[in-house]
């Protein structure tokens, strides 16, 4: 029986490598699909064999915190591939751990398919090299990615963005206003505060001091937030009792909810892809530990952080990190989405540009058609 080792530390990639799995399954429905993962990849029937839940952290002291409990599920993944032998490792994202897990993969004879690059155009481009050693094809989702890998003949494929193909709203806006309890006649703004407990306790205060600087401004101002999958009750709670505004929560409806939105305050990410492919305006914000901040501008060289900047190659969204993600900046940003029309317009069509750049889709489609290609050499 064929088997495939699935490796996926953080939300959005639990919602990859279940997607992947499930097109695969159409083509070999008798397939095997085991690993670390989430609610995700074993809704899609993959045998989890380590709850990713508890360390999908970023940033430099948020790793080192978590650092006992990612080195266990290192430990379990790698004597899983030792006594179970798989016949593909997918690693999905989840940049430094997959690439330990896919070293000792590729000592042990398995096959290593990396599933979304790590950045290499924004730092250390010389991860390639070191990549090309541990992995047997690496697959990208932006089409920039492509000649990093070429350059230094590493095996590469191009495979479209997963986002593409899921950010579509199963209801209409009217339908989603009228299910979620707004008034279609008042502004609605979205919080998207990350799918990290880290990013909660940072930004979710930070975004409800803003919330509360534009009800002060707008009273026709309504506030509505998505629950991530990976966020507990308990922790969004925390926040919200003492909250100075009204916030509707809604679990499980990301892109119903993006889609009732005027304005968005998001914190960087795949959702802020998410949103522009949904064409809906935002203001982006993060704040990490002052250590991983200060490391990270030693060696970042890209000037954003936000993906929709990234893809359009110049600045369409505003950003505010570390000391400038403040309730007034925030407040600021999204009365201008709000109030100036020619401003939120331009921002309306760069977005749909990000989009046009961003293709077809097709993303886990080709991904299953490359796992399986892999399969069969």
């Amino acid at each position: 029986m064929t088997t495939i080792l699935f490796s996926a530390g953080e939300s959005s990639g639990d919602q990859h490598a279940a997607n992947l799995f499930l097109e695969i399954k159409k083509h070999q429905p008798d397939i095997i699909g085991i690993g670390m993962g989430g609610t995700k990849m074993a809704q899609a029937g993959i045998d989890i064999r380590y709850d990713s839940g508890s360390i999908g952290v970023i940033g430099v002291v948020e790793v080192l915190k978590h650092y006992g409990e990612i080195r266990r599920a290192l430990n379990l993944m790698k004597a899983v591939i030792k006594t179970e032998r798989p016949d593909l490792l997918v690693c999905v994202d989840y940049k430094e751990f997959n690439f330990k897990l896919a070293k000792f993969a590729k000592q042990q004879g398995i096959k290593v398919l990396f599933y979304v690059s790590p950045q290499v155009w924004a730092w250390r481009a010389g991860r390639v090299k070191a990549y090309g050693k541990v992995i047997d094809m690496m697959a990208v989702i932006f089409p920039f990615e492509v000649p990093y890998y070429e350059a230094e003949n590493v095996p590469v494929r191009y495979v479209g963005h997963p986002s593409v193909d899921k950010v579509h709203p199963q209801i209409s806006k009217a339908e989603a206003m009228a299910r979620f309890k707004l008034d279609a006649n008042k502004r609605v703004v979205g919080l998207l505060a990350g799918s990290r407990a880290n990013e909660i306790k940072r930004l979710l205060p930070v975004m409800l001091a803003a919330a509360a600087l534009l009800k002060a401004k707008f009273a026709d101002c309504q506030f509505i937030l998505p629950q991530a999958d990976s966020i507990s009750d308990e922790l969004l709670t925390e926040y919200l009792i003492d909250s100075p505004v009204e916030v509707t929560v809604i679990k499980q409806q990301p892109y119903n909810v993006i889609q009732c939105c005027d304005a968005v305050m998001t914190s960087s990410g795949t959702a802020t892809l998410e949103i522009a492919l949904l064409t809906v305006p935002m203001v982006i914000c993060y704040k990490l530990s002052p250590l991983t901040y200060w490391l990270g501008r030693l060696l970042v060289k890209t000037k954003f952080i936000g993906l929709p900047n990234i893809v359009a190659g110049q600045s369409i969204v505003q950003e505010f990190i570390q000391r400038e993600a403040t309730a007034e900046n925030l407040a600021a940003e999204v009365e201008r989405i709000l109030t100036e029309q020619v401003y939120r317009e331009t921002m309306l069509e760069n977005l749909q540009d990000v989009k046009q750049r961003l293709g077809q889709g097709g993303g886990s489609k080709n991904m299953a058609v490359l796992a399986l290609e892999m399969l069969a050499e």
